[in-house]
């Protein structure tokens, strides 16, 4: 690395004061510290607390926790396009073709993010933001590959201008970034993220029979039209690949049509492992959104008043992207809940509102983007009250 430091030393004075890219100084700061940590340290007298991982080390941290996600997405699309065109290909054939869908959609995310990032960070004169390091991967990671790039230019864009700069930037922000970008493009363009045919086809068409629907939205439907036990239609809606397309093994996975991100819930946990082991993610709001929608899933399997309330409650945890909007978007250190018993309350609405807004909201099938935003706007009320309970405690202790 110290040939890459030399360049970077070389080429300082040309970005600091009274240099020829004195402008662009914010630029030079941003690819620095993504190489090198910075080499400058708090000022003053006192105790002082050494660590290496700066914001941009707990990023990347975040970004190798969704590689797995991504890498097995990529694969996915290359395996759902010959599936459904019926072709036979290698396994490099299938993640060549993943790549060429995939890969546009993380430039595009990337380019139009950092874009306004950078726009905004000479205007302030500071370094790129790091929370769009991890935003603008998960952007393309919950989205559908048949998206068309312009949509994911526009609702970046919007993500980053609406859900973060109006707040004042990182660590500003009230509403998760990447999850503002497809709530956009949900009421923007539903037609593209809603759709019944999420399976890249390319030029090719889909063989006879075939369905491109998601699990969530064959579930729905069948409560919607009481065509029977879910499971039942969720086993029999691709019976031209397999009569157990969507068998519960399959849903873990993740070898079915969705997100490119968020059809294996295995990789999730993987993910999810990473986060929790070097201590960037809370286990506390992943363990308590699967417990929260786990039980409220069981209470309406006793209730059962209509058959998606019937399905299964475990099924409720691998279909959908409930498992990664628990993994990589509740546990936003920007908008969730910063106190421990907050942390758990947090979560455990996000699960509940998730199974409420999955079973009694038939235009919309998935709840946890909608759940988590709106524990975004709630996670401030909860750490006050959690706040001011211990404070009440203290004073009563402190009385007595």
């Amino acid at each position: 690395m110290k040939f890459i430091k030399d360049i970077f030393d070389k080429n300082k004075p040309l970005f600091e004061k009274g240099g020829k890219l004195e402008k662009l100084m914010p630029l030079f700061i941003t690819f620095e510290t993504l190489f090198f940590v910075p080499d400058h340290v708090t000022p003053g007298k006192g105790a002082q607390i050494r660590d290496a991982v700066d914001l941009k080390r707990m990023m990347m941290t975040v970004i190798i926790a969704m590689l797995p996600c991504l890498i097995f997405g990529i694969w996915n699309v290359g395996y759902q396009h010959a599936l459904a065109t019926g072709e036979t290909m290698s396994l490099m054939q299938q993640i060549g073709i993943g790549l060429v869908v995939v890969l546009p959609i993380v430039i595009v995310s990337y380019a139009a993010g950092l874009t306004v990032e950078f726009i905004f960070g000479i205007k302030k004169g500071h370094a790129l933001n790091e929370g769009f390091l991890v935003s603008g991967m998960l952007i393309p990671l919950v989205l559908p590959p048949t998206i068309p790039l312009w949509q994911v230019a526009i609702a970046t864009v919007f993500a980053v201008l609406i859900g973060k700069e109006v707040f004042g930037g990182t660590g500003m922000n009230i509403f998760n970034v990447a999850l503002t970008a497809r709530a956009f493009l949900y009421f923007a363009y539903p037609s593209q993220i809603s759709g019944t045919v999420w399976t890249y086809l390319g030029d090719k068409t889909p063989i006879d029979g075939y369905t491109g629907s998601t699990s969530l939205a064959i579930a729905n439907e069948a409560s919607v039209n009481k065509a029977g036990a879910v499971v039942d239609a969720l086993a029999h809606s691709n019976t031209v690949l397999s009569a157990d397309f969507f068998s519960f093994s399959n849903l873990f996975f993740g070898f079915i049509p969705g997100s490119i991100g968020e059809t294996s819930t295995l990789m999730v946990l993987i993910g999810a492992a990473i986060l929790i082991l070097t201590g960037v993610g809370s286990w506390k709001i992943i363990v308590s959104v699967f417990g929260g929608a786990y039980l409220t899933a069981l209470l309406f399997n006793i209730i059962g008043a209509n058959e998606f309330m019937l399905m299964p409650a475990h099924y409720h945890l691998v279909i959908g992207g409930l498992a990664f909007g628990a993994v990589f978007m509740a546990t936003d250190p920007v908008t969730a809940s910063q106190t421990e018993k907050g942390k758990w309350i947090y979560g455990l609405l996000i699960g509940v509102l998730t199974i409420l807004i999955r079973v009694f909201n038939p235009a919309y099938p998935e709840g946890i983007m909608l759940a988590i935003l709106l524990m975004n706007v709630f996670a401030p009320l909860i750490d006050f009250y959690v706040v001011k309970g211990n404070k009440q405690r203290r004073i009563q202790r402190a009385t007595v």
